[in-house]
């Protein structure tokens, strides 16, 4: 503690009753109150001076009051007397730190000190008999800055006051006894590639639990330890910001600063701590595709199939994500690109050349076409447009397959009449060898498909004739497999199905539909339907059947019944007369003549049996010509069956 100079300075403030008068000398200050509480803390025997916000503060309050004093100065009787109320804090001494006293002390020891108040008996103690306030264990201005306390003056007789209770501070001194921390203990952040000097990354804090506003304890300064000189720290606020232009993710993509924070404004023999900042560089686009190829050639057989890939190409893009996206494109207007597409695997980014037409080695061996790469998203703020293409050139070389003999047509399918002879040529069917050697060809029927072997092939030519007389009515339709094999030792082959239509002739006769069994009941009268007729034919002409109707030509007219043609490929059987009975006759005899319209014209005769009946009131015949039957039964066997013929009639009916 540096000592106060030798000249003796007295300074003497008169209050009113209510304002505290003090009077310094060196190094102690006489304090006289009237019911009020002193607050005084003394500064004048610590290291280093007055801090200053308690000089800034008390001093400047103490001055005007002192300025605004309108009452004239005098010293009262009593007062109080303390000196070194301020203590250093992590201070591991103990003991006297300061003495209150009142001026009324004699030294005879009859006043008697008490000290109440924070620390009050566990921090701090007072001698009752001189005043000296102790210390009794180390403090700590963190865990508590300042403590609040009262003192008091007995008169040890009368017990009385002998000053009025005062209250007082003993404040910590702060020292530099913390760490600064920063608040987070890695950082990481991301900025784009490219961007300009100047541009901020991140801000680190730190803070220190020391005093603030006592010297340069808390005052922190940040600086770069890692780092430079691509980056940099503002001092005061800890802004890392950009401090190397044009910083390219494609050359390096993550950098790592350490930052450093030091209190006392970097002096020496302050605190420091560190900590790292990740900086990420995101992309931008600012990289075109480039292909590291002038030429790709591949190679691809000829009977390779539509849409099967043929290559790939690469353009490379220093970017990522959507920066390194392209499409792929042929050149247009040209037959390559016609017989070949690319497209981009969304994935590799590659470009995927695809067959899009058939090839053939004897046409066509070699392609050549061009290629384009271009960027889906361009960026012109780092590269002109141009920049964001590239073109290589693909050359496809086509390899010769030894294929299988190719057909002329993919199927076959001819026509020949029913009536054609055995040994008749219906068709000739044709394939070659396409490769360039051009092997000999043999035919062959494929026995699996012309199990009943209507046909035969000449296996040199080709011709296919018939070897069974056709049918229509039984197989309307010949349906083989023809094989074509190379006479080469693969003995390469293909098939061809051939498909042959048996056309229809008029060899069949017409007949009537069916079995005809015709009644008239008694009393029908002349003109009236019998029996309406229609008629099949097995054969199948083209513009379909028409059937006529007629009755065997006679010398004489049928006097009981007429056939009418209804033009519609049926006929009507229609009584002459009236008053047909079964007492005159029970059948009546008519052959119906049924002709078609084919070339020759073909016609058969059916002689239909016509009953007479004795029908129900509604026309139905219920014995079906039954009674006109000749019976020979004796009468009770009449009985019998005239009574079976009313059940069955019953039945009928029911």
């Amino acid at each position: 503690m540096k000592n106060q100079p030798n000249r003796r300075r007295d300074t003497r403030i008169s209050f009113p009753p209510t304002v505290i008068h003090i009077k310094i000398h060196s190094g102690t200050i006489e304090m006289a109150t009237s019911r009020v509480l002193a607050i005084v803390t003394i500064f004048s025997m610590i290291p280093g001076g007055i801090p200053s916000d308690v000089k800034g503060s008390r001093g400047l309050e103490t001055q005007h009051l002192a300025q605004k004093s309108s009452y004239p100065q005098r010293r009262l009787k009593r007062s109080w007397i303390w000196t070194q109320l301020f203590v250093p804090e992590e201070d591991p001494s103990l003991g006297v730190i300061g003495q209150i006293k009142s001026d009324s002390d004699r030294g005879d020891l009859s006043i008697k000190y008490i000290l109440t108040g924070e620390g009050a008996g566990d921090v701090f103690e007072i001698d009752e008999f001189s005043g000296e306030i102790r210390k009794l264990k180390k403090l700590d201005r963190e865990e508590k800055a300042f403590y609040v306390l009262q003192a008091q003056a007995i008169n040890r007789k009368t017990n009385e006051p002998e000053e009025p209770q005062s209250e007082f501070i003993i404040k910590v001194q702060d020292i530099n006894d913390n760490v600064p921390q920063f608040q987070n203990e890695t950082y990481v952040s991301s900025i784009p590639e490219m961007s300009p000097p100047g541009t901020t990354v991140a801000q680190v804090t730190a803070t220190d639990a020391d005093d603030p506003m006592f010297g340069n304890n808390a005052k922190l300064i940040y600086s770069i330890l890692q780092g430079e000189p691509y980056f940099s720290v503002e001092p005061k606020t800890g802004i890392v910001v950009t401090s190397w232009p044009d910083l390219d993710r494609e050359t390096r993509d993550e950098y790592l600063v350490v930052i450093q924070v030091k209190d006392m404004l970097g002096l020496s023999g302050g605190y420091s701590s560190s900590t790292t900042l990740t900086v990420i560089l995101t992309d931008v686009n600012d990289n075109g595709p480039t292909f590291q190829r002038h030429l790709y050639t591949f190679t691809v057989s000829e009977n390779a199939a539509v849409g099967s890939t043929v290559g790939r190409i690469m353009a490379d893009d220093g970017d990522i994500g959507i920066n390194a996206r392209m499409t792929y494109t042929l050149e247009d207007d040209l037959e390559e690109s016609a017989t070949f597409i690319i497209q981009t695997d969304p994935v590799t980014q590659e470009g995927q050349l695809l067959l899009a037409k058939p090839l053939d080695y004897e046409s066509k061996r070699r392609y050549i076409m061009a290629a384009e790469a271009v960027n889906d998203h361009v960026d012109t703020r780092f590269l002109p447009l141009e920049e964001f293409r590239d073109k290589t050139t693909i050359k496809i070389v086509v390899r010769d397959v030894d294929e299988p003999p190719a057909f002329v047509s993919p199927v076959y399918e001819w026509k020949v009449p029913e009536n054609a002879a055995v040994g008749t040529v219906v068709g000739s069917v044709g394939a070659a060898d396409t490769d360039t050697h051009n092997s000999p060809i043999r035919y062959s029927i494929d026995k699996r498909s012309d199990a009943t072997k209507w046909f035969r092939i000449d296996p040199n030519n080709g011709t296919i004739a018939i070897v069974k007389a056709l049918d229509r009515e039984a197989a309307s339709w010949h349906n083989f497999t023809v094989e074509a094999k190379e006479e080469t030792p693969n003995h390469l082959s293909s098939a061809v199905a051939v498909f042959i239509k048996v056309l229809d002739i008029n060899d069949n006769v017409p007949r009537l539909a069916r079995d005809y069994q015709p009644y008239i009941c008694e009393g029908t009268q002349a003109g009236e339907l019998i029996q309406l007729l229609s008629a099949v034919d097995l054969d199948n002409p083209e513009e379909g059947h028409h059937f006529y109707f007629s009755m065997v030509p006679e010398k004489h007219i049928n006097p009981n019944f007429t056939i009418r043609d209804n033009q519609d490929n049926t006929a009507s059987i229609v009584a002459r007369r009236s008053t047909f009975t079964l007492k005159d006759r029970a059948h009546y005899f008519l052959p119906v003549v049924v002709a078609d319209s084919g070339t020759p014209t073909l016609s058969s005769t059916s002689t239909l049996t016509i009953s007479v009946c004795r029908c129900q009131p509604a026309g139905h015949c219920p014995t079906a010509g039954v009674e006109s039957l000749p019976l020979s039964l004796d009468p009770s066997m009449q009985t019998v069956l005239g009574i079976l013929v009313c059940l069955v009639t019953i039945t009928d009916m029911s």
